[in-house]
């Protein structure tokens, strides 16, 4: 098999992070058997500071060809957020309706969690997120800027199609997982569109009677994410609740910097795009410390996607194996003095000897 592979390294770290694991992308697919073509993007915000975009008219057109998309990061201190969210990420997961986030936290054995008591393979838990509408719907404007009168409007979106998907995606993996779904909403709060999205939820759950199925309000789950994260398994949310939680969930597990995501177009008619969750964090972009295990761990899901299970298996377990070993090298986030190209030499010694 072959593969074209998009990688777009976006802003600070995500650069160096692509630059350390794109070697072991294209070697390890080599040993298996699969040939990977890659092909870079300098799309992200220096792009937009020096043209006024983050990527061209025509980039959509570009990257549905690919078969995936790896994106290292968006952020940059000089462009507001809002801008490079809504110009780059939000486009791609939007134009090709990769309404399946998939995001995994699971606690290493060999990370230290900040919780007492934890230790290897106690957190494991799977949030599956509505990506692609929900509170991060582009709904909305302002009026009477610059007046007293200034008003701004903000609307979230469920439609019944984004939200079964997405929650039938969370049940689905339940029956492969430990047999439980916990639905986080603001219902009590938000009576039109989370009272709708829990009506999905009871519905689409007649279909699973053997699957256990939670329900939370986003501010007790956020507490119980800490509280007591070993008793999640399958967690389904919208867009912006989902968000905070696998920002707890990759904390709780060690390190944002380990913590890989998904942005999943299930049917295929167009890619999907896979990349770590730790953002682009300028404070050590250029120092060679990123932790590029995040990226690994999503390389993996995206050999899992395109049904390369061999692949897959073997980094997931290489990063385990490394994490396990109290001699595996460490960046910094981690409790190391390692650099990121120290962790991906002693991944390729794992995986390609």
């Amino acid at each position: 098999m072959s593969y074209d592979i998009a990688i777009i390294p976006g802003d600070g770290i995500g650069n160096g992070v692509t630059d350390s694991t794109e070697p072991l992308l294209i070697n390890l697919a080599e040993k298996y058997g699969v040939d990977i073509q890659t092909t870079r993007f300098d799309w992200g915000s220096e792009r937009y500071l020096d043209k006024g975009t983050l990527m061209p008219d025509d980039g959509l057109d570009t990257l549905e060809k690919f078969d995936s998309i790896l994106l290292g990061a968006v952020g940059h201190p000089d462009v507001p957020d809002h801008v490079t969210l809504r110009n780059l990420r939000l486009p791609i997961t939007k134009g090709f309706n990769q309404h399946i986030c998939k995001r995994p936290s699971y606690l290493f054995e060999g990370v230290q969690s900040p919780l007492r008591g934890y230790s290897g393979g106690d957190i494991d838990l799977v949030v599956y997120r509505q990506n692609t509408e929900g509170e991060y719907a582009d709904v909305g404007g302002r009026e009477h800027r610059g007046f007293e009168n200034e008003v701004a409007v903000q609307s979230a979106v469920y439609t019944r199609e984004g939200t079964e998907a997405i929650v039938r995606a969370a049940f689905e993996a339940a029956t492969e997982r430990r047999g439980k779904v916990t639905n986080i909403t603001k219902s009590n709060a938000q009576a039109y569109g989370m009272v709708f999205w829990d009506e999905v939820v009871s519905e689409i759950g007649e279909e699973y009677p053997n699957i256990e199925v939670e329900r939370l309000l986003v501010d007790a789950g956020s507490m119980d994410f800490v509280r007591r994260p070993d008793e999640f398994d399958v967690v389904v949310a919208s867009n912006l609740f989902g968000d905070i939680l696998t920002d707890i969930g990759g904390i709780i597990s060690g390190s944002l910097g380990i913590a890989p995501s998904t942005n999943i177009n299930p049917t295929g008619e167009y890619p999907s795009m896979f990349e770590p969750v730790h953002g682009s964090a300028f404070d050590i972009m250029g120092e060679g410390i990123a932790n590029p295990i995040g990226m690994v761990l999503s390389i993996s899901l995206m050999f899992e996607h395109l049904n390369e299970e061999e692949i897959s298996k073997a980094l997931w377990d290489g990063v385990s194996e490394q994490l396990a070993d109290a001699n595996g090298p460490r960046t910094p986030d981690i409790g190391g003095n390692s650099t990121t190209s120290d962790v991906v030499g002693d991944l390729e010694n794992r995986l390609l000897k």
